[in-house]
């Protein structure tokens, strides 16, 4: 654009062009009229539940109205495996709920926690594989003093569908299991990487399972898919089928339910994560008292 035509364009358009922060701001809000609108148009109408606490993008709405749908918003355990440095995750909720859980993962947190909150939740700093994903649940749930777990959510970036058959075949059955999945590929196609133990991300394609793997795995369980997020098309939500009545009004077909990959819409939505918040989330101090 030459000086010349630039001066002609009204000062207010000159400012935004020129301004890194509003041109951020003006995409969000671009990005997030389009979610909105997908999530009000899919044949999903879970997908309208759609808001973001803490997760990545749109998942904590979904999974909130699941758990309120089964009956178990209050009082349940988690399990997350794959947290990164645990400020974006989708079990944080379920903390600022007052559930009791555990993560796992290879990465330090970015937030101390406290040994008073040791009995609610933990964090298993561990690199994951087949051979230690069964122990490192077990320890998980002696940490938390739990029997059983209401919720996993699992997110590795590669080997995730192997770890999902081995927490199933191991015994455990939560009512709801979120897991990422390779929406590059569409139902009914079915993909997953080969079992590495370690696999490391590379930031391309190869990753994960495809969709109409993961139901073909989740329905020799029992389990029927829920839901997709509609603002990424990167999580999607299977439930016990023993819970499918609750959910008469989502469709069973594979393709009405998969969103295709929308990666690039990982804008921002409410103010910036602070790390005093998630501490006092995590360590209990959400009534006022003082948070390290």
């Amino acid at each position: 654009m030459t000086l010349a035509r630039l001066k002609r364009i009204p000062s207010k358009i000159r400012e935004i062009l020129h301004t890194p922060d509003q041109l951020r701001d003006l995409r969000d809000l671009v990005l997030s009229g389009q979610t909105r609108q997908l999530q009000r148009e899919h044949p999903n109408p879970l997908n309208r539940f759609g808001r973001k606490c803490f997760s990545q993008s749109d998942e904590d709405g979904i999974t909130l109205e699941i758990l309120r749908r089964i009956g178990v918003l209050e009082g349940g355990a988690f399990a997350e495996f794959g947290v990164g440095d645990g400020t974006e995750n989708n079990t944080l909720i379920l903390v600022a709920l007052g559930w009791k859980g555990f993560w796992v993962g290879g990465e330090e947190l970015k937030f101390q926690v406290r040994s008073s909150a040791s009995r609610r939740f933990t964090y298993l700093r561990d690199w994951i594989t087949l051979d230690n994903i069964a122990a490192l649940t077990q320890r998980g749930l002696q940490a938390i003093g739990a029997d059983a777990l209401d919720v996993i959510s699992l997110d590795l970036d590669g080997n995730d569908i192997y770890f999902v058959e081995k927490l199933l075949a191991e015994g455990n059955r939560p009512k709801l299991f979120i897991v990422e999945y390779n929406a590059k590929f569409p139902p009914p196609v079915r993909f997953q990487i080969t079992y590495d133990p370690q696999h490391t991300w590379a930031g391309d394609d190869y990753f994960g399972a495809s969709l109409a793997s993961y139901n073909a795995l989740f329905e020799r369980f029992s389990y029927r898919l829920a839901c997709c997020n509609a603002q990424t098309g990167a999580n999607a939500f299977f439930v016990d089928a023993a819970f499918s009545n609750r959910f008469a009004d989502v469709p069973t077909e594979l393709g009405q339910i998969y969103v295709e990959p929308r990666y690039h819409v990982q804008n921002r939505f409410g103010y910036r994560q602070s790390l005093r918040t998630l501490s006092a989330i995590i360590n209990g101090a959400t009534d006022g008292s003082k948070i390290d």
